[in-house]
């Protein structure tokens, strides 16, 4: 005991030091220390706001009543009152409603043919359709469902035809049970995964700052003299600071999530707490990993940017693991993040054994003990050998010439020399183009697996057996004899969904009673519990139809009859823009615009901080005339250019994601879009004195745009200050409105209004990159 003592008295002194000197730093350095604290806690603060309406109400909805009926206008009235959407326009014809779609007044449209009341009292079972933009799919989601529970509902109240009292068999009836979630609240689904998401960012640009900045604008000399030369304390004392306050992050997380929005607590909260220290130490250890690899600053933010952006994507929250290919899952598995998240909803959300988690835990302390040790390993030979560290050469700014072509040329030259500007404007697109729609690769689900407890083992339980494996969506996976093994099946993530056939199913239906289906799904993750509950509607609707029909044809007489006594209508269900349902054709042509504008801002604000680096005032005042604002805004529409048709013209048809042939409109959105980019990206970058600061501070906002746009999280749902702060980046309005022209064919008539903003924010953010320069200069030089 006495030995160890000894031991650990110089270790722990060393420790203590290196620790105590990282601390005095980041509270020194105003960009690591708003890094740390400010960033996490003001986009932990956007998102709880941006998901403060758990329940998404007043969806726009147009309806098209061509029959002007009675019967017609009861249905206008249970869509008008259904909760969820709202009849903001009534359109005379399909036309103008496809108009109002597109142009985004209107998220979903129902169209009630002529005729519809007599074809009704006839018995022609006439159609009412919905129209809803599954390009943007969750608001569309919601809506059709909505929609088609409001047509439902007006069906179930018509009048009753007087029908003959010939025999008819019960229907099957599937009484739904929602697990995990059963209010299908859409915080406790995204804001719990986000919130960690947006952090681990954080978590490894702010180690990959801390030691990278070791190599440029502190001594890494005294950082391993005040370790003793121990690569194992340098490394430890300088995480030890970063440790702390991103636990304390966590747990502010936590509050959010179970304190605001009082969302309940399922699980084991010491499984959590060391999950979350594992997350911690693996990103710490990769982000110091990075810069320790490649021993310069820049490259290594960018490096830590590319693997940790996209994680989101690959933790397989929106769009399952299961349905990912064989590059997704396998990198999906490198990444600590993918199995925290699964940690998380298990014991969160689900609630189950601790030892159902103890597979992604051993999988998360693997990766964040490799991490560490790795980087431990390269910094003990940057330690026997500092001199190997070779910094970037300084490359003063060229002579001024003035004029926009000058400016033009020297921002090219400029941007073509200095490797992170490249990195980030010309590789960084390219890079992102050809990681990122990886998951989503697959586009839909199919075959989820469910589990199916057969009580009555008669001929219509096993036809029901057949005809759930038979659908696209699911597959039988398990046949339990109980329902508590099967809920064990679920727990373990064996199968998602599960169906109960109770004794004396058949003799109900052959009775004329209804029969009872239970069907349980899982909520935690809602795009699995969404097609596995259509899997399991579809089927039991076909069984339904056959056993009413009693087997006639399909296109005969007899079936449409047996349609006609189940219901007096028809609901046809349409998406428009992606009718396929293609989860990359939603979400990754939003993505790619959003990752354009990530680069392109963080590139531009990085010349602003190289430039003051290499020739301070008086290169940013330079740079603020008005010919050079103009001529460096030039340089970078041309080297955005070509990311921007990669990635709405060439990848959407590498892909196979859905897109249109309206690439001279694309291009007319597309200028101001990226000029705004650049103006804005300007006028940040007059602020910044180092080249790294605009990665630092950028790189973690691209989560919350991505949710103020209105694509993945309905606009309705989002508080109005948030909509309007939105706008005050170009991403908000260039997002909507080439998605609109590209994925859904709109012209520029129908996005002018974002065209319009785009000019505006262009103009405004070029003012400022003129006037804030030099106004700031003439400040200083006042004082």
């Amino acid at each position: 005991m006495e030995r160890i003592t000894l031991m650990w008295e110089p270790l722990g002194h060393g420790v203590i030091k290196v620790a105590t000197r990282e601390v005095i730093w980041i509270w020194r350095d105003r960009v690591a220390l708003f890094l740390v604290i400010g960033i996490p806690l003001i986009a932990f603060s956007i998102l709880a706001a941006t998901f403060s309406n758990a329940v998404i109400r007043d969806l726009r909805v147009d309806v098209v009543d061509q029959d002007r009926s009675q019967t017609s206008t009861t249905y206008v009235q249970a869509i008008s009152s259904a909760p969820g959407v709202n009849v903001t326009k009534r359109s005379t014809d399909l036309n103008d409603a496809m108009h109002a779609v597109r142009s985004g007044e209107a998220i979903a449209a129902v169209y009630i043919p002529r005729k519809f009341e007599s074809d009704i009292a006839a018995d022609r079972r006439p159609q009412a359709v919905v129209f809803y933009n599954k390009q943007y799919f969750t608001p569309g989601n919601i809506a059709s469902g909505a929609l088609q529970s409001a047509i439902g509902a007006a069906t179930a109240a018509l009048p009753t035809a007087g029908q003959s009292g010939s025999y008819t068999p019960g229907p099957l009836v599937v009484e739904q049970y929602v697990l995990t979630n059963p209010a299908l609240n859409y915080a406790q689904f995204l804001l719990r995964a986000i919130l960690p998401t947006v952090l681990h960012i954080v978590i490894a640009i702010s180690a990959g700052y801390a030691v990278g900045s070791e190599f440029g604008s502190r001594d890494k000399r005294d950082w391993f003299a005040a370790a003793g030369n121990s690569a194992t304390v340098a490394l430890v004392g300088k995480l030890l600071p970063y440790f702390g306050i991103f636990i304390v992050m966590l747990a502010v997380g936590m509050v959010i999530i179970h304190g605001f929005y009082e969302i309940p607590f399922r699980g084991n909260a010491f499984m959590m707490v060391a999950a979350a220290c594992m997350l911690i130490i693996a990103y710490l250890s990769l982000g110091s990993l990075l810069q320790l690899l490649v021993k310069n600053l820049a490259t290594g933010l960018t490096l830590t940017g590319i693997i940790c952006s996209p994680a989101f994507g690959f933790a397989g929250v929106g769009f399952p693991v299961l349905a990912m290919g064989t590059f997704g899952r396998f990198w999906g598995s490198l990444l600590p993040l993918r199995w925290y998240i699964q940690i998380l909803f298990d014991q969160a959300a689900r609630g189950v054994p601790v030892r159902d988690s103890a597979e992604p835990f051993i999988h998360l302390g693997g990766l964040a003990i490799g991490f560490f040790f790795v980087a431990l390993l390269l910094l003990r030979s940057l330690i026997r050998n500092p001199g190997s560290v070779k910094e970037e050469p300084f490359q003063p700014e060229p002579p001024w010439k003035p004029g926009v072509v000058a400016a033009f040329s020297a921002e090219y030259a400029r941007i073509l020399r200095d490797r992170g500007a490249l990195g980030l404007i010309v590789l960084g697109p390219i890079i992102y183009g050809l990681f990122y729609p990886q998951p989503y690769i697959g586009q839909l689900i199919r075959k989820i697996p469910i589990a199916v407890v057969d009580r009555d083992r008669s001929h219509l339980s096993r036809t029901i057996v057949e005809t759930l494996d038979a659908d696209e969506a699911i597959r039988v996976a398990d046949r339990p004899q109980t329902l508590a093994e099967a809920q064990a099946a679920l727990a373990k993530r064996e199968v998602f969904g599960i169906v109960g056939i109770p004794q004396g199913t058949e003799r109900e239906v052959m009775k004329g009673a209804k029969a009872r289906l239970a069907a349980y799904a899982d909520s935690a993750y809602f795009l699995l519990y969404n097609r596995t509950w259509q899997g399991i509607v579809e089927a039991t609707s076909t069984v339904t139809a056959n056993v009413l029909s009693r087997g006639a044809r399909t296109d005969g007489s007899l079936y449409r009859a047996a349609l006609v006594k189940s219901s007096p209508i028809e609901v046809l269900n349409q998406p428009l823009f992606n009718p396929t349902g293609g989860y990359g054709s939603y979400i990754v042509p939003a993505a790619f615009l959003l990752i354009l504008q990530q680069t392109l801002l963080m590139g531009t604000a990085t010349i602003g901080g190289v430039a003051f680096e290499q020739g301070g005032h008086a290169a940013r005042r330079l740079r603020s005339s008005v010919a050079s604002v103009i001529g460096h805004s030039i340089a970078h529409l041309l080297l955005a250019l070509p990311g921007f048709a990669l990635y709405l013209i060439v990848l959407p048809r590498f892909y196979g994601f859905s897109s249109n042939e309206r690439v001279l409109d694309l291009f007319v959105v597309a200028i101001p879009f990226i000029l705004a980019v650049s103006f804005m990206g300007q006028f940040v970058g007059s602020w910044f004195r180092r080249r790294e600061t605009a990665v630092l501070l950028l790189i973690a906002i691209s989560l919350p745009l991505f949710f103020l746009v209105g694509v993945a999280w309905p606009i309705e749902a989002i508080p109005g200050i948030l909509r309007t702060l939105s706008k005050v980046f170009p991403s908000t309005s260039g997002i909507d409105a080439l998605v609109r022209v590209n994925q859904m064919g709109a012209s520029v008539r129908d996005i002018w209004d974002d065209w319009t903003r785009l000019w505006i924010l262009a103009g405004i953010y070029a003012a400022l990159a003129v006037f804030v320069p030099r106004l700031a200069s003439t400040w200083r030089g006042s004082k």
